[in-house]
């Protein structure tokens, strides 16, 4: 773990330019060979994920650290996503997190003790029991493991955005009703385009009494969602999808499933940032397309895409970008990946053993269960 004069080394790397770092990092990677392998999300910053041995969204990099062979995992992504790569990794293996003040707003709207509030009045409400018999949980991979082991004991699965339809109808298949949390908006858009009606779907408030739900509504609904969402994707509004459309002719508009219901309906796609890319992908030469997701990925479509004379742009002009996963910097992750050359492990990510059994279980679900 970390000691003093690590900290006080990391303060130095911090007061470096960013272009000092390249030569540094690309020399200890070097030094590290396959002892070490660099897992990266598309929302990082491009002086980030060029160092990565593998991109990709939080479903596909759930599936290489499970495969993962190297004693190291160095996640450049945020809280959550390190802890499950430590969650599916083998014994022996090390998970790194370059800064751990990288978290998520969203994984931040569910606490364990408001999720088991819940439980506790669900069941008191007849809706299901306490080992989840007549409801499934379903828990978004934007989350704590203490939630993702809450679901995987009460007979409930991990969904990321890819695999969110496949999830449901394994919970559907289960039980008649779904507890889904902590996005409203996947939660929401998924029910619907399997054909569950806005109606049946209930949203739980954790800082109101009851969840701010009658409990003949909460009866009534199929799909009970927890009221959390991405700061990201809530900014981008149907106003505009209007006018992108009035100001590029023809454009085809593309949005993640973590936006409001408003905007997905009015769009031309829905899928996950590795469902956007490949709809960007099979598309033909001269394509237009207005992206509704995270603005470092957005930004490097537009170039990547380029190439094969494709237009990708935002689809709002004041795109923000995710600010916890722009805190990985360069300097971050040469002072992990020198300090592993050194001997040193800092940042390590460990879940707890008992929390780690039951969050196993639900992820491995979610990695059994086909896309």
């Amino acid at each position: 773990m970390a000691t003093a004069a690590d900290v006080c080394s990391l303060e130095n790397y911090l007061a470096l330019p960013d272009h000092t770092m390249d030569e540094r990092i690309a020399a200890a990677r070097k030094e590290l060979g396959r002892e070490c392998v660099i897992l990266g999300h598309h929302y990082q910053r491009d002086e980030v994920i060029r160092f990565a041995d593998f991109r990709g969204d939080s479903y596909k990099l759930a599936q290489q650290a499970a495969e993962a062979r190297s004693r190291y995992i160095l996640f450049c992504g945020v809280h959550f996503m390190a802890e499950s790569a430590d969650i599916l990794s083998r014994p022996g293996q090390i998970t790194i997190l370059p800064d751990l003040n990288a978290g998520c707003s969203m994984a931040d709207m569910a606490e364990i003790t408001q999720v088991e509030d819940c439980w506790e009045q669900l069941v008191r409400a007849g809706l299901t029991t306490d080992e989840g018999q007549g409801m499934t949980p379903i828990t978004y991979m934007n989350s704590a493991a203490a939630i993702k082991a809450f679901c995987g004991e009460r007979g409930g699965v991990v969904c990321t955005s890819s695999n969110a339809p496949a999830a449901f109808r394994w919970a559907l298949g289960k039980n008649e009703k779904i507890l889904f949390l902590p996005d409203q908006h996947l939660g929401r858009n998924t029910a619907y385009a399997m054909g569950i009606p806005l109606h049946d779907m209930a949203v739980w408030d954790p800082f109101m009494i009851g969840g701010g739900v009658t409990p003949d509504r909460l009866r009534a609904a199929q799909v009970i969602l927890w009221k959390g969402h991405c700061s990201v994707h809530q900014r981008f509004l149907p106003e505009h999808v209007d006018h992108v459309r009035a100001s590029y002719p023809g454009i085809r508009v593309i949005v993640h499933p973590e936006c409001r219901w408003e905007v997905c309906q009015k769009a031309d796609g829905i899928g996950s940032t590795e469902g956007l890319l490949e709809i960007i992908r099979s598309a033909p030469s001269g394509s237009m397309f207005a992206v509704g997701t995270e603005i470092h990925l957005v930004n490097r479509m537009g170039k990547e895409f380029a190439r094969e004379d494709k237009k990708v742009i935002t689809l709002d002009d004041s795109g923000c970008l995710c600010t916890t996963m722009f805190r990985i910097s360069p300097q971050h992750l040469c002072w992990a990946l020198e300090n592993l050359v050194e001997g040193n492990v800092v940042n390590r990510i460990q879940v707890k053993d008992d929390v780690k059994q039951w969050a196993r279980v639900a992820l491995d679900r979610m990695l059994e269960i086909r896309q």
